[in-house]
């Protein structure tokens, strides 16, 4: 029984993906149908009552209980170093806890633990409260092994319910030649479940911010990088933010890794604002059924005309996810893109447009 009910659920998530357009003039029953199961999908993603069960449900912990201060001065703060802060509390924190950073330049490797749920972490501004260091994929660790992209981060959110305000994540090693070989360098890594950051800034070249895995809100933030500077399979909303790229030929804006069609994860792109210099993709299809969505963005005319890459898989041509709603600005001409993205209806682009593809109503303060 439990056999034949999956059945019939992959057939109509197949249905349902076999809606990405064609670009080929005229219908038949068969598109018309294939319209119809990909809006019922719509419906479903946009419903109050859809559940993503992906996670565990834990009540955010919104009044602080602890706040202590991070001076590279010692004697004008509690601790002189951010890891010093994290480490000094319980091992399973139960409550929210504010690390405040006093202005200057952090050189440090950080890590937020599994366990030490609840932090956040406020700057003065973001540009005079930096945390910066300058590992590359194929920096040897303490093992004398490479660390790859994953242990590159210059700083790794591992714990739920991480919070960051007005702090600038960097990694400072060099823009890489276009093709060279382990040079990832990541500015932030999350790893975790139901992560905010506000008017922060990731700066670096390839792969700036690694949205590994979970539900994460960015408001107001600035993000800058080369290739894949935001990547991963996290489920993300980025409302009214600044991206820019420093690539000097071509670029990628995102990297989205969803690879099962079941998957509720994707990036969501709101009122932002994209400008730098090269030419640049808005995406590439890094996972066979990646999903990304640009609404109501400024384009410059740094974009492809093309807009998207399938990585050099055709086969992702079919299952991919990459649409434009109300999008402006001499890059976001949708005449030129490639066949298999979406001009997004209104209603298409409903589920993509608020908190609520994040559910963000379940677990975000005010903010």
């Amino acid at each position: 029984m439990k056999t034949m009910l999956l059945f019939w659920l992959i057939f109509l998530v197949v249905q349902s993906v076999s809606a990405l357009p064609n670009h080929n003039k005229g219908s038949n029953r068969s598109t018309t149908l294939a319209e119809e199961n990909y809006m019922r999908w719509i419906r479903r993603i946009g419903s109050s009552s859809m559940k993503h069960t992906q996670y565990d449900k834990v009540v955010n912990q919104i009044e602080t209980c602890l706040t202590i201060t991070v001076d590279k001065n010692a004697t004008r703060g509690n601790f002189d170093t951010i890891q010093s802060a994290i480490d000094s509390l319980p091992f399973f924190n139960l409550c929210r806890v504010i690390i405040r950073l006093h202005k200057g330049v952090y050189r440090e490797k950080v890590v937020v633990p599994i366990t030490k749920a609840f932090v956040s972490i406020e700057g003065e501004n973001a540009d005079e409260t930096i945390i910066q260091w300058d590992d590359t994929a194929d920096t040897n660790g303490s093992d004398g092994r490479p660390l790859g992209t994953y242990g590159s981060a210059t700083f790794a959110v591992n714990a739920p319910y991480f919070m960051a305000k007005k702090i600038t994540f960097r990694n400072v090693a060099p823009l890489p030649p276009p093709g060279a070989l382990g040079k990832q360098a990541v500015a932030i890594r999350i790893s975790a479940d139901n992560a905010a950051f506000i008017s922060c800034k990731f700066v670096g070249a390839q792969d700036t911010l690694y949205d590994h895995t979970g539900r994460h809100y960015f408001k107001n933030c600035y993000i800058e990088g080369s290739v894949d500077f935001i990547f991963g399979n996290g489920r993300s909303l980025f409302d009214r933010c600044y991206l820019r790229t420093v690539s000097s030929s071509y670029g990628a804006l995102t990297a989205q890794k969803r690879e099962n069609m079941l998957d509720d994860t994707g990036f969501s792109f709101v009122k932002c604002r994209i400008t730098g210099s090269g030419a640049l993709y808005l995406g590439r299809a890094w996972g066979s059924f990646s999903r990304v969505v640009f609404a109501k963005t400024y384009m410059d005319k740094i974009i492809t005309p093309e807009g998207w890459s399938n990585m050099g898989d055709k086969r992702r041509e079919m299952t991919v996810f990459f649409g434009q709603y109300k999008c402006y600005g001499p890059g976001a001409d949708y005449g030129s893109r490639v066949a298999w993205s979406r001009e997004l209806t209104k209603q298409e682009a409903e589920p993509f447009l608020s908190v609520s593809f994040i559910d963000g109503h379940q677990w975000l303060p005010d903010l």
